[in-house]
């Protein structure tokens, strides 16, 4: 099995050394060609709006979209999480589409309490999820 993982920002070698230890195979991804033979893709963290505009500046948006319409499977850790979203709020930000969510972007509670929400004040359309007051994101 050969992931491939976005080597643009975060900790991707942190992702590589994990995988390694289970055995997979990785490549990192900086092009559409690093995609070829990679049954998986990670999407890391970062910084969002960032590797959006990296990815579209070198085609890997479109790539990407496509490997999942062929099936390949994607996995997003933070910035990687809000990429895949159909929504994100907070501030409102293009991304990939590719995942049906809604990502609530800077929705910790110190970041709430700076805005001046209240810890039981959700979104529009969210709910707490049962552990804290805040929603998850």
């Amino acid at each position: 099995m050969k992931i491939g993982i976005l080597a643009v920002q975060g900790d991707f070698e942190a992702h590589a050394a994990m995988l390694a230890r289970l055995g997979a195979e990785t490549a990192e991804v900086r092009t559409p060609s690093h995609l070829e033979g990679c049954d998986g893709l990670i999407l890391p963290g970062g910084e969002s709006t960032t590797q959006l505009q990296f990815l579209r500046e070198e085609g890997l948006a479109d790539a990407i979209g496509e490997f999942a319409k062929q099936g390949g499977a994607i996995f997003g850790t933070c910035a990687g999480a809000i990429l895949l979203a159909t929504e994100v709020r907070n501030p409102r930000q293009d991304s990939l589409k590719l995942l049906d969510m809604t990502v609530l972007r800077m929705a910790t509670a110190a970041n709430r309490e700076r805005r001046g929400q209240r810890p039981n004040e959700t979104e529009e359309g969210t709910a707490g999820n049962g552990f804290h007051s805040w929603p998850y994101h």
